[in-house]
């Protein structure tokens, strides 16, 4: 078992949960190339502990996958890495330096910025001041300000040209553009504002097969271009091809952390079908019942079990 597994047993074999004094792998010590770290990070909501014990890195020039199911914590993650929620427990280091973020906007001008599937861009509005939101270039004092729009027009097309995008039309509403063009629009903007660190919840999720592929073309773009890159999804096949690291959770609790070379595909499947719940399910409805019906249900999650191994 290597350094990154240390938090979970072997893939696509037995797996287990880290307890509150687990030892912090040793790939996740300090180095000139994370950007972020996350260290033994717990949430709790009342009696709900939303996220218990979580470690995490995100190095420069690398995508790190955030993989669960609904309710296994994705999102509270998100929310402390992003200056939402502060941890109740474990910290954050910055560069190394343990951190804190009072809210969002000192997140994101410490270069850590979120981009939302659904907040991504405004359709009605054009493609330039889509990446702009606000803060366009201005020129003139006083009285006399008013928008650069030929500078800004300009910014625009030459940072979307780093992801791969030619836009003829800086005046074209965002909205007439395919849903991964308007996730590159998002990317785009979030590094030309400075963005060391970029999360990106979902962003495959409403899209079909060939927009899925655009917007992980542009994650590589990132990932290219020295960012860290969180990638945050329920689907094991968007991940793992421009993945290097991958943390799987389940119900608020890591179930293991693994670097590319050291799991596969079909042990990260696996892992998200929860193989080895449905294995100990089928023993115990064949062991207790003799309903045919449930003796089907069984051997179909047998057979399951066999496909996702």
């Amino acid at each position: 078992m290597n350094d990154e597994q240390a938090t979970a047993g072997t893939p696509g074999g037995s797996m287990s949960v880290p307890g509150a004094g687990a030892a912090i792998p040793a790939s996740l010590a300090p180095d000139d190339a994370c950007l972020l770290e996350a260290r033994r990070v717990s949430k709790y909501f009342g009696s709900v502990n939303a996220l218990e014990d979580i470690s995490l890195r995100v190095n420069a020039g690398e995508v790190t996958c955030v993989l669960g199911d609904n309710g296994a914590g994705k999102s509270t993650l998100i929310k402390i890495l992003s200056g939402v929620h502060p941890p109740d427990k474990g910290e954050l280091l910055l560069d190394g330096q343990v951190t804190q973020f009072a809210n969002p906007r000192v997140a994101r001008a410490a270069g850590i910025a979120t981009v939302f599937q659904d907040l991504a861009t405004v359709p009605l509005m054009s493609v330039w001041r889509n990446f702009f939101l606000g803060n366009e270039p201005t020129r003139g004092r006083g009285a006399l300000q008013r928008l650069d729009v030929r500078r800004a027009q300009q910014i625009m097309r030459e940072e979307m040209g780093k992801m791969g995008i030619d836009v003829r039309d800086p005046n074209q509403t965002v909205g007439t553009l395919s849903g991964g063009e308007r996730q590159a629009v998002a990317i785009a903007r979030a590094v030309y504002f400075g963005a060391k660190v970029l999360i990106l919840d979902e962003p495959t999720s409403a899209l079909g097969v060939k927009q899925s592929g655009i917007v992980l073309n542009y994650v590589m773009h990132a990932r290219s271009m020295g960012r860290g890159v969180i990638l945050i999804t329920h689907n094991p096949h968007h991940a793992y091809p421009v993945g290097d690291r991958f943390v799987l959770l389940s119900r608020g609790r890591m179930l293991g952390s693994y670097l590319k070379a050291d799991t596969t595909l079909d042990q990260l499947t696996s892992m998200m079908a929860g193989g080895a719940e449905l294995e100990e399910l089928s023993h115990e409805l064949q062991s207790i019942s003799s309903d045919p019906a449930l003796a089907d249900v069984a051997k179909e999650l047998a057979a399951e079990v066999k496909a996702t191994t």
